[in-house]
Parts: C-alpha cells; sequence; structure tokens
C-alpha cells in the first residue's frame, strides 16, 4: 500500500518544489522557473501541494479505496498548472468536489463537529476553484483558500480539543468563529474589505485555539511532545497576526500589504502545522521513520525568524529586507532535519506519541488500545466507523485520540451532543 502512494507523494513533492521556484521568481530573482511556475506559485502552493498532501492524508484516514480520487485528481491537476493548461482549474474543482464528497462521508457515519468543520473547509476549497474557472483575480480568491487550509486544520484539532473537556459556551464559540471565517471569505469575492470580516474570525479561532488546544497543557512534556507544542503555538500566533492583518489591510493595497496579508497564513500558520504534524504523518503516509532529535528545532526556528524578518520588510517597504527574507522561507518551507529511511516509526519505537503533544504516561496504556482506533504514527483522523464495530462506542468519546491518564472518561456530553445531528 505504501508503494501504492509513491506518485501521488511524488506529484505533492513536484507541486511543492515548482511553487516554491516559481515563487523565488515573483521576487525578482533570476532564477529560471518557466513562466507557468511563477503564475501558479499560489495554487501550485495551496491547492496543488497541499491538496494533494492532504487528500492522500484522508485516504489513508478513510481507508477507502475511492478516497483516493482526491489526492489522484489533486496530481493531475498539479501537472495541468505546470503545463498552463486551461483544464487547471476545472481539475483543481474536481478535487474539491471529490475531497468534499469523502468528509460527506465521514460526517454520515460519525456526526461530530470536528468531521463537520473540515467539511466546512472543503465547501471552502470548492467555491475557491469555482472562482477560478469563473476568472475571479486572486486576491478575491485567497480568503477562501485559507478558509479550505484553517477549516480542516482546526478540525483536526478541535478532535483533540476534547481532552480539555471544553464547557457547552466554548463549543457554540467555536461554530460563531468557523461561520464568520466562512461568511467573509465567501463575501470577498465580490465585497470589498469582506476580508475584514474573514480576519475576525481567524483571530476568534486563534483565541479558541490558545485557551482549548491541549499543546498548552503538554508544551511542559520533554522531546518530540514539546517540539510539536512549540510548532503548534507558534501557528497559533501567527493565525492571529493574520487576522489582525486581514482586518488593517484587508485588500491588500500595497504589494508589501498583500503579502502579508498572504504569508502571514499560509507560511506562519499552515507551514508551522506541517512542521508539528510530519513526525506523524510522514511515518503513517509515506512508511519512513522520523526519529526526533533536537536539530528539527533548527527549522521551525528559522522559519518563524525569517518570516518575521518579512513581516517586518513588508510594514518598513523594504524590498531588500523582504526579498532576502523570503528566500529564506522558500529553503525552510521544503528543509527538515535528515533522518534515515526505514520502517513505519510504529514499529522503530523512536516516532512520536500519536496526537500532538499528548499527556505523558500514553505508552503504559498504548498497547490496550492501539489496534481498536489509532496506532502509533498513524494520522489524528484514522479511526474506524462505528457501523463497522461490533459494539459501537458513544458518541461522546474520542475516535482518534487514545485514552490516557488525563483523560479517564469521555469528553462531557453537554459540549459535543449540542452540534451532533
Amino acid at each position: 500500500m505504501i508503494r501504492a502512494r509513491a506518485p501521488f507523494l511524488a506529484a505533492g513533492v513536484l507541486a511543492l518544489l515548482a511553487g516554491l521556484w516559481g515563487g523565488l521568481a515573483r521576487l525578482g530573482l533570476d532564477v529560471g522557473a518557466p513562466p507557468t511556475f511563477a503564475a501558479g506559485h499560489g495554487l501550485l502552493m495551496t491547492m496543488g501541494f497541499l491538496g494533494t498532501v492532504i487528500g492522500l492524508e484522508r485516504a489513508v484516514a478513510l481507508r477507502r479505496r475511492l478516497a483516493y480520487a482526491v489526492p489522484a485528481i489533486a496530481a493531475i491537476a498539479t501537472v495541468a498548472l505546470l503545463l498552463g493548461l486551461s483544464v487547471a482549474p476545472w481539475l483543481l474543482v474536481a478535487a474539491a468536489v471529490a475531497f468534499a464528497s469523502a468528509n460527506a462521508y465521514m460526517l454520515r457515519v460519525r456526526p461530530d463537529l470536528s468531521v463537520a468543520t473540515m467539511g466546512l473547509g472543503g465547501l471552502a476549497w470548492i467555491a475557491a476553484a469555482l472562482a477560478l474557472v469563473i476568472g475571479a483575480e486572486m486576491p478575491r480568491i485567497v480568503p477562501l483558500i485559507a478558509a479550505f487550509l484553517v477549516l480542516t486544520v482546526v478540525g483536526e484539532r478541535l478532535e483533540l480539543s476534547k481532552l480539555s473537556r471544553p464547557p457547552a459556551w466554548a463549543g457554540a464559540a467555536f461554530v460563531l468563529a468557523c461561520a464568520v471565517l466562512a461568511a467573509g471569505a465567501a463575501a470577498a469575492l465580490t465585497v470589498s474589505g469582506a476580508a475584514r470580516v474573514a480576519g475576525a474570525g481567524l483571530v476568534a479561532l486563534a483565541l479558541w485555539l490558545a485557551v482549548w488546544d491541549i499543546a498548552w497543557r503538554t508544551v511542559r512534556r520533554p522531546g518530540a511532545t514539546r517540539y510539536i507544542a512549540l510548532a503548534l503555538i507558534g501557528g497559533y500566533v501567527w493565525l492571529a497576526a493574520a487576522g489582525v492583518t486581514w482586518i488593517l489591510a484587508p485588500d491588500g493595497a500595497t504589494v508589501f500589504a498583500y503579502d502579508a496579508l498572504v504569508h502571514t497564513v499560509f507560511v506562519g500558520f499552515v507551514m508551522s502545522m506541517i512542521f508539528a504534524h510530519e513526525l506523524v504523518i510522514v511515518p503513517a503516509v509515506a512508511g519512513i521513520a522520523l526519529p526526533f532529535t533536537r536539530a528539527f528545532y533548527l527549522p521551525l526556528a528559522l522559519l518563524h525568524a525569517s518570516l518575521t524578518a518579512r513581516i517586518a520588510g513588508d510594514a518598513a517597504g523594504d524590498a531588500g529586507v523582504w526579498q532576502w527574507a523570503a528566500t529564506t522561507n522558500a529553503s525552510r518551507c521544503c528543509c527538515s532535519p535528515p533522518s534515515p529511511s526505514g520502517p513505519r516509526a510504529a514499529s522503530s519505537g523512536h516516532g512520536p506519541r500519536p496526537g500532538a503533544g499528548e499527556p505523558h504516561g500514553l505508552d503504559r496504556r498504548h498497547r490496550s488500545t492501539r489496534n481498536r482506533c489509532q496506532s502509533s504514527g498513524t494520522p489524528f483522523s484514522v479511526w474506524t466507523p462505528r457501523s463497522l464495530k461490533r459494539v459501537p462506542e458513544p458518541i461522546t468519546r474520542s475516535f482518534t485520540v487514545l485514552e490516557t491518564s488525563t483523560s479517564p472518561g469521555p469528553a462531557r456530553a453537554e459540549f459535543w451532543s449540542m452540534f451532533v445531528m
């Protein structure tokens, strides 16, 4: 099965490298990038690279062959973007529809707020792809692409936040923040300044995660747990910064303002999330062990430092600082500490605990749960539909997070059952 995923992984890497190459050309550097790479930089990085990788992760989670249509179509769309084919937007629409369909299936077998949030992200992807088809300007589409990625990520984080046992009002606040983000992103297509509303949604989600995400509880743990938690927290800081930027400069009136508006969310937040989850996702999807070492902190630190310098250059209107920092950003986006290829982290014993920064002591109870829902080194969204189990589990129990000593029972029913269909 791992070998069958190789073409999708290769397409994702191709989209990443081509997008970064085109990004360097857009900085004014003479790097010899083809014109289609520079023109398609944003789409290659988001719907090409991230769309393929997220679609592949979702297919692994669902364990259904039809789910692989998402990364397959996204990979074909990537090739079309690289070749400058006019069919590329339609292929992106098809990939988005396949992704939304996979989320709809998940929601049918497990009606849960976290799955519904990811489903809303899939709808945002469809809207963004359709906007491309009708020829909308890219600054108008950016909020929808951001909503797709942000809602998909926070949907997965919401599942893990059950360990913090949020009260009922926290669920209502989360739903409101997601609705504000989605509404603002949709309105930005036709209404000038509507990105301010989406920015308010970004700030609200960042504040929600700041209060309820378990990363704030596990950052004191050593090793990979602390690294993952710090990467997550850094991403939440950039998510709030992105929201503030969108509120202050919703239309990106200048080149520097637009650069800050785009990259605070796509580099600051999204890439931080990738760094945080790579120790879990890569072994599960690619079958490559990633033993954690302190060297992982170096690319993460350089990512945040270079992006901070880039935003400072944007604020000052300093093209030299902006160009240097953006070039460093590009190198950090495709750089991680080297680690040997080998068995899956689940069998190597060196992989991180599943779930971003889960509480200490997980390994003591791992064997009793690993074959039921999730094993070490698998994506957070790997779960078995209740319809396939002999004894269905209660709707208030997490399907993707192992029970731990700090979570002796299911989450509070009043919080999650409010939103169960």
